[in-house]
Order: C-alpha cells, then sequence, then structure tokens
C-alpha cells in the first residue's frame, strides 16, 4: 500500500516464561522499533503492540517444576519483561498480557464467530496420556527425537535443533516431561482447522498478493525466505491442526461440554494483538477498529522465522475465515541470531540477557542496539561476539560518529565561542567542498529506501556514511589550521558540519534514540520531524551549542573478559539436567580459609535500576554489614526481615552498582536455576560457625 492512512505494527509476543535475550531483540524487536520511530518521525498515524503470550503447556511445566501457579510465574516475568522494554526504548503503545480478561473475552468471542461459520471441524483423535500424571499430554510436555533430523530433545510441536514444527505422534521413542514415562494414545476430541482446504488461495495470496482476486500486497516486497518456507508447507500438504488443547491453564474453550479444554496457544497468543488494540483504545479514548479492519490500514508483523508458518498460515487463515479483519501487507521475519560460536540456549543459559547487559553496561543501550542492528539476521543466520561488539563501538560509534561530533563541537567552542558560524555556500566552493546539501539528502532518500524495505542494516550503515562524510571534511579541510588563516572559510566548514551533526541527530533517531536525545541537547535544539532532514539549514548563525561532552566511551578488554568468563561459567553450569556436576576437587587447607557464619537480615530493598539485586543488611553477630546479593528474582524485599541466613564474611569487599558489598550469601541452586537460602537453624545464634 502507497499511502495507508494508519500503520498497524505488531512485534511477536515474548513467552513470560523467561526473560529477554539478544537473540530476541536482533530478530523481532529491535526492528520493529526502528520501523515505528521511522514512522512516527514521519508523522504518520502507527499503533505499536505487542505483550507477553502467558498461555501454554510451557508455562504450566515450569510453574509445576518450581511448585507455584502458572499466574505468578507469568506475572513474575511480565514484570521482567516489560522493564527491559521499557529501559532500553523499545516503544511500544500498549504492552499487554494474554492473561487479561480483555484477552479471554476477545479470543473467546473470535472463537464462537468461527463456531458459527463452520470453519472447524470436530474430530475424535488419538492424543498422549501420562498415566502416572493422570492426565493428556499438551504437545510441550512430550519429548523425544526428531524423525526430521535426530535430535533427542525435539518437543511434540517443535524442534528447536532443525526447527521443524511437528505433532507429538511424530515424535520417536516419546516421553512424558511430567513423569519421565512413556504416555501412551487415548482418545479425546478436538477442534480441528481443515488448513489442507485452504491450500489454493493461501498460495495465491502469499506468492502472487491477492486475495479473494484483488491485489493485497506486494509479493516482491517479502522476503524470499518468507515466501519460501510458506511455499514449502503449502507444496507439502497442509493438514488439519487442532485448534483446542487438554489443558487447565488458558483460555477457556466457551462451549458446553468442553470442560478442561483450552484454545490452542497459536489461535490465542496471535489474537492477543487484537485485544492489545482494544485494551490501548479504550484507555486512550479511541475507536479500535480502524487498526485492523479497513482498506486505508498497512499491517506489518514483526517476527523471527519459527513463527512464519503461525503468522503466515494459520493466523491469516483465522482471519480470513473470521471475514472482518486485514490480513498482513507484509512480515518480514528474520532468521536467529547465534552466538560465540553456538546457538543461544536459554536452558544452558548460553544467552546474553537483556536486562543483565543494562546491569554490566549501564547508559550504554545504544551500542548494543546499534552492534545488533549492524549483524541483524534479516536474510540469514548471524553471530553475535564480544570481540565483535567490542571492535563496532570502539572502531565506529567511538572513533567515527563520536569523534566526528565531539571534534566539530569542540571547536566550534575553541573557534567561534560556541556560536554557530555563518553558512558561507561560496567559500567551500572556493575551497573544492559541496554545500554538503546533496550529500545529506542523498543519504536521507537511501535510508527511506532501505527501512520501508526493511533493510535495516544498509539503513544504519548509510547513517554513519553521513559521519565518515564529516570527518573526511574536518580531515581534508583542518578548520583548526583555516582559523589561522580565514576565520570565515574554518566558520564555513564547521557550519556545515554542524548542520551534518543536527541531520544526524534526526536521522539517527530510529537506531540511537538516546545518544539523539543527548545529541539533541548538546545542540540546543527541540526535536525535528523526519522531513526537516536533508537541509543545510538546520542550525541558524549565532545559534548557542552547549559544552561538549562524549557521546560513547570505548569498551575496554577486560569488560569483555569478564563477559566472556560469565558465559563460559554458565555453559559450565547446565540449567536442564537432573543434578549439577561435582565442581574439581579441593584441598581442605584451601576450604578451612573460608569464615561462613550464620546471620540474621535486618532490612532488605532493591537496588535501583535493577532487576535481580537486593541490598540486605546483616547482623552477623560480630558486626552489622552489607551484602548485594542476586536473589530479588525469587524473593521479595518485604518478607526477608528475620530471616536466618549463612554468609561467606571474608570474601573481598567489591562494588557493585556502586553498593560495596561485604561478604556472600550462600544461595542453593536448583536444575531450573531457582535460587534458596542454605538456612541454619533457630537455634545457631548469629555469628556461629558454619563447618
Amino acid at each position: 500500500m502507497n499511502n495507508p492512512k494508519r500503520y498497524t505494527i505488531t512485534a511477536a509476543l515474548p513467552y513470560a516464561n523467561g526473560p529477554l535475550h539478544i537473540g530476541h531483540m536482533a530478530g523481532v524487536y529491535i526492528p520493529a522499533d526502528i520501523y515505528v520511530k521511522y514512522l512516527r518521525l514521519r508523522k504518520k498515524d502507527v499503533l505499536f503492540v505487542c505483550g507477553t503470550d502467558e498461555h501454554g503447556a510451557a508455562i504450566t511445566l515450569k510453574a509445576k517444576k518450581d511448585g507455584v501457579s502458572p499466574q505468578k510465574i507469568v506475572d513474575a516475568y511480565y514484570g521482567i519483561i516489560d522493564r527491559s522494554f521499557k529501559d532500553f526504548g523499545i516503544d511500544f503503545d500498549i504492552f499487554h498480557r494474554t492473561s487479561t480478561p480483555v484477552h479471554h473475552e476477545t479470543a473467546q468471542a473470535f472463537f464462537l464467530k468461527l463456531i458459527e461459520k463452520d470453519t472447524f471441524e470436530v474430530r475424535e483423535s488419538e492424543q498422549y496420556f501420562d498415566e502416572e500424571a493422570g492426565q493428556f499430554l499438551a504437545d510441550r510436555y512430550i519429548t523425544g527425537t526428531c524423525p526430521k533430523c535426530g535430535h533427542d530433545g525435539a518437543y511434540g510441536d517443535q524442534c528447536e535443533n532443525c526447527g521443524s514444527t511437528l505433532s507429538p505422534i511424530e515424535l520417536i521413542d516419546p516421553k512424558s516431561t511430567l513423569s519421565g514415562t512413556k504416555p501412551v494414545l487415548r482418545k479425546t476430541s478436538h477442534w480441528f482447522l481443515p488448513l489442507n482446504k485452504h491450500e489454493d488461495w493461501l498460495r495465491d495470496w502469499l506468492e502472487n498478493g491477492k486475495l479473494n482476486g484483488s491485489q493485497q500486497h506486494d509479493p516482491a516486497a517479502w522476503k524470499r525466505q518468507v515466501i519460501g518456507q510458506c511455499k514449502s508447507w503449502i507444496d507439502g500438504g497442509l493438514q488439519p491442526r487442532a485448534m483446542t488443547r487438554d489443558l487447565d491453564w488458558g483460555v477457556k474453550v466457551p462451549l458446553e461440554n468442553a470442560d478442561g479444554k483450552v484454545l490452542y496457544v497459536w489461535l490465542d497468543a496471535p489474537i492477543g494483538y487484537i485485544s492489545a488494540t482494544k485494551a490501548w483504545a479504550e484507555k486512550n479514548g479511541k475507536d479500535w477498529e480502524p487498526y485492523w479492519k479497513g482498506e486505508d490500514i498497512k499491517m506489518v508483523h514483526f517476527l523471527a522465522k519459527d513463527n512464519i508458518v503461525f503468522h503466515c498460515i494459520i493466523f491469516p487463515t483465522l482471519l480470513k475465515e473470521h471475514g472482518e479483519f486485514n490480513l498482513p501487507d507484509n512480515v518480514p521475519a528474520n532468521e536467529f541470531l547465534n552466538l560465540e560460536g553456538k546457538k543461544i540456549s536459554t536452558s544452558r543459559n548460553w544467552a546474553v540477557w537483556l536486562h543483565e547487559y543494562m546491569e554490566d553496561f549501564p547508559g550504554r543501550e545504544d551500542e548494543l542496539r546499534y552492534v545488533l542492528n549492524a549483524i541483524a539476521p534479516e536474510f540469514r543466520d548471524s553471530e553475535f561476539t564480544w570481540a565483535d561488539y567490542q571492535s563496532r563501538v570502539n572502531n565506529e560509534l567511538v572513533a567515527i560518529l563520536g569523534n566526528f561530533v565531539n571534534r566539530t563541537l569542540v571547536l566550534t567552542h575553541k573557534f567561534f565561542d560556541g556560536k554557530t558560524p555563518g553558512a558561507q555556500s561560496h567559500l567551500l566552493k572556493e575551497m573544492g567542498r559541496t554545500d554538503g546539501s546533496e550529500e545529506i539528502l542523498a543519504v536521507r532518500r537511501e535510508m527511506e529506501k532501505t527501512i520501508e524495505s526493511y533493510r535495516f542494516r544498509e539503513a544504519q550503515s548509510a547513517l554513519m556514511s553521513l559521519a565518515r562524510f564529516g570527518n573526511k571534511l574536518l580531515t581534508e579541510t583542518e578548520p583548526w589550521k583555516l582559523a589561522k588563516e580565514s576565520k570565515e572559510k574554518a566558520g564555513a566548514v564547521l557550519n556545515l558540519c554542524l548542520q551534518i551533526t543536527a541531520n544526524i541527530s534526526i536521522l539517527g533517531m530510529p537506531f540511537l534514540p538516546f545518544t539523539c536525545g543527548r545529541l539533541i541537547k548538546l545542540l540546543g535544539i527541540e526535536e525535528m520531524d523526519w522531513d526537516r532532514s536533508g537541509n543545510t539549514d538546520l542550525l541558524p548563525e549565532g545559534h548557542a551549542i552547549n559544552t561538549p561532552e562524549l557521546l560513547f566511551k570505548r569498551v575496554e578488554d577486560e569488560e569483555v573478559a569478564a563477559q566472556l568468563e560469565k558465559l563460559r561459567r554458565d555453559d559450565d553450569q547446565p540449567k536442564n539436567t537432573e543434578h549439577m556436576p561435582q565442581k574439581e576437587t579441593v584441598a581442605f587447607d584451601d576450604f578451612m580459609k573460608m569464615d561462613i557464619r550464620t546471620a540474621t537480615i535486618l532490612e532488605a530493598e532493591r537496588v535501583p535500576k535493577t532487576d535481580k539485586l537486593l541490598k540486605l543488611q546483616l547482623d552477623t553477630g560480630l558486626d552489622k554489614r552489607t551484602v548485594v546479593s542476586g536473589i530479588a528474582e525469587y524473593y521479595a524485599p518485604e518478607d526477608l526481615p528475620g530471616k536466618k541466613v549463612s554468609v561467606l564474611m571474608n570474601l573481598a569487599p567489591r562494588k557493585i552498582r556502586g553498593v560495596e558489598s561485604q561478604g556472600m550469601i550462600l544461595m542453593a541452586e536448583d536444575e531450573t536455576g531457582r535460587l534458596s537460602f542454605v538456612q541454619p537453624g533457630d537455634e545457631a545464634p548469629n555469628g556461629s560457625y558454619v563447618k
């Protein structure tokens, strides 16, 4: 659609059973956020929706392992995920939840509409049943060997090793994750979506962009791998797929005689985009329907390749059958991001967690945004390494962009008292230079073309070319020398460099929002719309520039080493084994050097701007001391005063987020990574030795 009246942009709902990692950000959320920030700079009517996917078997499985309710699991991770997005500058209009009443009502109404239209086929089928646990098993409660790649840890709905979508009965040697026993097949009834009846129109829609004979989208604008994956599915023959499950956690099937049945998560979750829109509209006094219905909407789904089939085959089929909703105009799905030569694995903790990055690198969100976009897996899998992160930050953000801006502002203060010198295009021409307008406008046009084609890596590269152009201008004209010969010529060069800087503050906002916000303050200007960019008159003569400050700082070798050590340590301690392996043997004398004593927690509070850290005041029997402990995911600070703990007293003090920690609380960690106190009995007074 060339000139849509409004845009509805969705980002895949993160599953509320764990925090966000860099694979999520590079694959889905940074690209979506770049696109939305660009549209907003162009003053488009855009709605950006997301939320947590809080149903399905994986949630109940984690709840069973942790011995808590599913609601407690999703409440905890919703808070962590929501805070991470906000701290990282991901700019949703609403970040909703699929456990809310408005979502349940919306999903149930959608299902009933499809029932009225005879969309489903009720089928009796055989489903795996765990006789020891006494329940039917959802897909994620079953593991076995993948029939396609031989991986022995495939789930009943998908092999995470090869990415194949599966059904439980395809697994070789299936086992129940609840009891570890081999499940048996029992009969049960479900509502099936007969995808086999939808192959013809799906093919025409995907390959030709046509829906009901009319042109609905431009297939040439879709990524080849997205069309290719969908075509492969259709060519292989689509099969009916159950849209309900036997579970006690989820959106209840709103029909009689459907006790114990919920909507399949891949019917339930995409409707979360619609229910989120409803919640946003109600909160803001708007009408939600124009963002989902009508001919003047452009709808784009951002997601990773493992979700392509659900957003390009199943969800569009459901929307078309419903009859009132638009189908997506594009689904620019990305491939996967790997980490240091391996696939990201949440079970092995082989990941760079977003909230931990922001704890370790406070105020450096844009550095990670920049690197992840530079290596985004737009057309093939890509890889993040800490060495590459360091190189890109130091050699590009610091040495090119940061260096250009700092040189420009410092020279302006040195030679022109921090005031913008006048534009002198004729003097630039005398020096064999252009006035920069064509170069700046060319960058803007290249960025528009690539952003609107979902090629965000190229757009960011074009942005950096503008900083390179400015650096080259400074290096070749040497205004610090020109100022001694002709202050007017030096002023002409610096005026152009300042105009380039102002353009970067606009064009860079989708990519480096925190940095551009600081840059705007340094320039002493208001944020400008995209349409102001491409001009060389953004700063008038005599405009005051604020005191320069560095936009970026170098990533040091020790910072990289610390991150690699964290990965190595976590990889050596697998979280998905029944028992942790024994560590290497230590001498008795080494053990005796540790001074472990009993203590009582007096006070507890969160360490600001962290998700994991609590600041604890302890009575050790010897003194009162402060210990910082990473237990906030498992214990609320108000519940801790009075608890007895064991503390390593003679650990060397160290500062953690500005707080000096004088020891370490001893915690037990189970196979899921959950922490609990190693507690002495009440009869042991504070200061008692632990031997």
